[in-house]
């Protein structure tokens, strides 16, 4: 398994970044080769990608989230496996960083190609400043979904 990890400083309130964040919806408006984010429920989303020209569809499950604090999450059925975490953190009235990890496991020669040299490394460090760019020009929705998902929280299964 492959972990990345970035931060980024953007330069809006805490709440801002993490309300943009949580449009979970209009990830593909700053993720490389994300075509679609479907929100489920309050915990799950299902995700379309095309990378390399390889389309795939795969769910992801909320694990754990707290409103202007974190959002932890890993990937239910398909055949992409991954993990990761995305926290904010206030720096002052108009700055935050925002700190991703993922844990992602490629799967087939092509995935496991595209690690051994670094393009998923690259690509998420790229979402990460893409995201930054994008909620700095004021892009997504204002409202953001401020609710709390506990790890212990049974959940909904699909």
């Amino acid at each position: 398994m492959s972990t990345v990890k970035e931060t980024v400083d953007v330069e809006v309130p805490l709440h801002m970044a993490y309300d943009r964040w949580t449009q979970f919806e209009d990830f593909p408006s700053f993720m490389e080769g994300v075509d679609e984010v479907r929100q489920l429920d309050d915990r799950h989303n299902h995700w379309t990608t095309s990378i390399g020209g390889v389309r795939r569809e795969f769910d992801t499950e909320i694990v754990d989230q707290l409103a202007d604090d974190r959002i932890t999450w890993r990937s239910i059925g398909g055949d992409t496996q991954q993990r990761g975490s995305v926290r904010f953190e206030r720096l002052d009235d108009t700055h935050t960083r925002v700190e991703l990890t993922m844990d992602v496991e490629p799967t087939g020669v092509a995935k496991k190609g595209a690690d051994a040299l670094g393009m998923i490394d690259r690509r998420v460090k790229g979402d990460l400043h893409r995201f930054k760019e994008y909620v700095e020009g004021g892009g997504g929705q204002s409202g953001g979904w401020r609710g709390r998902i506990r790890p212990e929280d049974p959940g909904t299964s699909l």
